[in-house]
């Protein structure tokens, strides 16, 4: 029996895809769980799995189709079978067969019409990029699937009609953004810009970490496959102090305040053309060594482009670290619809007062950036109070597993 192949939906209020590659052609055969396409959304680049074996037939989308969520895309036959009717009838999707009926468009719409007819849809990035450049809707013609508007279609009609130009520059030379660049600039705009960032910060003396994360190391087997890190215990106590603070594990989701049931720790890793942010899913019921180890396969899978898309789905709170850079103190964008970030910098050693007296300590800097819809300051304070805790006296926190 033929299975679809459907657009997926990777990450909350997601609408649609971008097609970005097939990694089988038509016709060729495919197992289940090998690389099918690979797809864009609005976080990241994902590598989607075939799900089961078979032939690859009626493909439907294209490359740089731009595909609504659940719609089927291709099947998957067994040899000899052929694809269902409804999917080899198709043509390749924004498109019709002649003598169809067609849907009115943006391109047949009087130009004196405020906006698009509602049988037209628009991405939510198409929406507001139109928006921001003072761009009439029922200007731009559609190409995504049914005539949808993309952003690439509202981008065209930017630069056909000559909005905001930028002054010749002969001396600064240009280039596209990446697909990863990209997509990080536009959401961490949008969070930026929708987003009532508020943030609060604490130094906390590292000393009884540093002494821990030693222990482990030096009772670590050397059969495993990875020592715990610093970030490790980092993401093992936060989990833990989440769940004395289930404010602080919410989403902000259309208009209401949504306490997640799971604590799933987002992390900020670098990769060659930006910042993804894969997920370690229930962390609180993780062990250091399970944490470790999800930590450097997501790493891995981050910066050989080759993500899935559990990797990157569900996150409720976002660590960004970058100690390793010698930084000793930042700020982080929030990324929704997750209501805070918490960005560690460097541990260096310090002069501080213990008992009165000055003395030499490790410290690191915590600054906590929140959503002041979901949090208010004084909760955002208590919790970033209870994480500086934890990393002082951490021995009943962390378990090595």
């Amino acid at each position: 029996m033929a299975i679809s192949v459907v657009m997926p939906a990777l990450e909350m209020a997601q609408e649609t895809g971008k097609l970005l590659a097939w990694r089988k052609k038509e016709g060729e055969p495919i197992t289940k769980g090998e690389p099918l396409l690979e797809i864009e959304t609005d976080k990241a680049v994902v590598e989607i799995e075939a799900p089961a074996d078979g032939i690859l037939a009626g493909v439907r989308s294209h490359e740089g189709a731009v595909v609504p969520v659940g719609e089927t895309i291709a099947w998957i036959v067994a040899p000899g079978e052929k694809p269902p009717v409804s999917a080899s009838s198709a043509t390749p999707t924004g498109r019709t067969k002649t003598g169809d009926s067609v849907k009115p468009t943006a391109a047949t719409t009087p130009t004196t019409q405020a906006s698009p007819p509602k049988s037209i849809g628009i991405s939510p990035k198409a929406r507001r990029l139109a928006k921001e450049n003072g761009i009439d809707l029922a200007q731009i013609r559609g190409t995504g699937p049914d005539g949808t508007i993309t952003t690439e279609d509202v981008l065209a009609t930017k630069n056909s009609s000559g909005t905001s130009p930028e002054p010749a520059t002969e001396s600064i030379a240009s280039s596209s953004l990446s697909t990863v660049a990209r997509l990080m600039a536009e959401r961490t705009t949008k969070s930026w810009t929708t987003v009532p960032h508020f943030f609060v910060m604490r130094d906390a003396d590292s000393g009884k970490l540093l002494e821990l994360q030693k222990k482990f190391k030096s009772k670590y087997d050397k059969s495993q496959q990875v020592t715990p890190s610093i970030t490790d215990c980092i993401i093992s106590l936060i989990a833990r102090v989440l769940e004395r603070h289930p404010a602080v594990n919410s989403s902000w989701v259309n208009d209401v305040v949504r306490q997640n049931s799971s604590i799933n720790i987002s992390l900020a890793i670098a990769v060659p053309d930006g910042v993804v942010a894969p997920v370690i899913h229930k962390a609180n019921k993780a062990t250091l060594l399970e944490i470790a180890t999800q930590r450097v396969a997501l790493a891995d899978r981050a910066r050989a482009n080759r993500l899935l898309p559990a990797d990157l789905s569900g996150g409720t709170f976002t660590v960004s670290n970058l100690g390793m850079y010698k930084v000793d103190a930042f700020t982080a964008i929030i990324t929704p619809p997750q209501a805070a970030i918490l960005a560690v910098g460097v541990v260096s050693d310090r002069v501080v007062a213990v008992n009165g007296k000055p003395a030499i300590r490790p410290v690191m800097t915590l600054s906590l950036s929140s959503d002041h819809r979901v949090l208010d300051g004084a909760r955002a304070a208590v919790f970033l109070n209870d994480v500086v805790e934890a990393i002082r006296e951490p021995e009943a926190l962390l378990v090595l597993g």
